[in-house]
């Protein structure tokens, strides 16, 4: 298994403070994690039947889960490479000859999707901390070139619990240059009223801008510097990854680009029209990184010898409705719902569910749109997590 937060070469792009260290993440057994090997055991079988078919869920997927410091189930099942392309004609992918398949592994970096936009209040909640950013002060304050949203008083609160009232997302990728892009984004306005709860990616790009303007550094740096470095999470980067699972064949007309099969590069059509770095999609990370940052929030901010936030902090991330976060989501979580679990999915079949009450976490890596996006399903996500659930002794 690889080493969980350790040091090594980054299989991506290559490219805190010091307290009191907090346990780092190790094997065991079950027993060992209270945590019942029977149901783990079920768990671990499921990982495989979601691979499995002409037709599987997932073409690859790895899951890591555990409690405390413990990591008790560690399996990887199907493909990261299976198919060539995609047959509109047959309605099916074709598939790779045996040998130039590329098998899942725990070590395979995945495209995380919209798991990036928890990093990205991550960071932003680091500034929180540091008293460079207010929780309730107004975009404009920091944007005031934003004038839509500095006119309608977005604030960065609203920003990381998706009420601001901004639309889900722009086609940024129809741009033809930067200058076009941010100008979408300068004169864009709410489209509900804010206060109501309404997901976009908009938030997270909007929050992009401001870290970066408050900073001065870029986001992809903002992210390792103050996350990844210290944690020791060194396969955590933004793209390109090569070694990365293949995702799309991405093409018109189910897809908004034509970009053919998608291996190491950021999948989400706007990530990639910004150059691979966005505060909702880019980052790419395998299934033992996101154990440590998992583990880390668990542990109140701490990981071995390096903080990220202090404990307050992250209760503030986790506090309801939370920031970056969505909290006690059944149709994902399934049963770890409902006692203040925190976690996220991605678009490309990504997840993770941490739970304090238990001290559990769940991670789970896929690659669903391999080869090609469809209606999401998140019916596997919640069985998994209900499984880890039932396992608590």
């Amino acid at each position: 298994m690889p080493s969980l937060g350790g040091t090594g070469d980054h299989p991506c792009r290559v490219g805190g403070r010091r307290e009191l260290s907090a346990p780092r993440l190790r094997t065991g057994t079950p027993e060992r994690a209270g945590l019942d090997p029977v149901v783990l055991g079920r768990l671990a079988e499921e990982v495989h039947a979601l691979t499995a078919g002409t037709r599987p869920w997932a073409a690859g997927a790895v899951v890591l889960a555990g409690r405390g410091p413990v990591v008790a189930v560690a399996e990887a099942a199907g493909w990261v490479v299976r198919y060539a392309c995609y047959d509109p004609e047959t309605g099916t992918g074709v598939e790779l000859p045996p040998a130039a398949r590329v098998p899942a592994t725990l070590g395979t970096p995945f495209d995380l999707a919209s798991l990036t936009k928890l990093f990205t209040s991550v960071a932003a909640v680091q500034q929180i901390e540091r008293g460079t950013l207010g929780m309730d002060a107004r975009v404009g304050d920091y944007l005031p070139d934003f004038h839509a949203a500095a006119a309608h008083g977005i604030t960065v609160r609203q920003l990381l619990t998706h009420t601001s009232g901004l639309r889900p997302e722009l086609p940024l990728y129809d741009c033809p240059d930067d200058a076009g892009r941010l100008d979408l984004l300068r004169a864009e306005a709410p489209a509900a009223e804010p206060g109501r709860y309404l997901y976009s990616d908009l938030n997270m790009l909007l929050l992009q801008s401001v870290l970066e303007r408050i900073t001065g550094r870029t986001l992809d740096v903002l992210v390792r510097d103050g996350i990844t470095r210290p944690l020791g999470m060194t396969a955590t980067a933004f793209g390109p990854c090569p070694g990365a699972a293949a995702t799309e064949d991405q093409r018109r007309p189910w897809a908004k680009a034509d970009r053919g099969m998608l291996r190491g590069v950021v999948h989400d059509e706007n990530a990639w029209a910004l150059g691979g770095v966005a505060g909702h999609a880019g980052l790419f990370s395998t299934a033992t990184d996101l154990a440590v940052f998992c583990r880390t929030l668990l542990a109140g901010g701490s990981y071995g010898p390096a903080r990220i936030l202090g404990p307050d902090f992250v209760e503030l991330l986790f506090t309801p409705p939370g920031l970056g976060f969505a909290m006690d989501q059944p149709w994902f979580m399934g049963e770890l719902a409902g006692r203040g679990a925190a976690g996220h999915t991605g678009f490309t079949g990504t997840s993770l569910v941490l739970d304090p009450a238990t001290d559990t976490f769940l991670v789970l890596l896929a690659n669903t749109v391999h080869p090609r996006r469809r209606h999401p399903d998140s019916v596997p996500r919640a069985t998994l997590a209900t499984l880890l659930s039932q396992a608590v002794i």
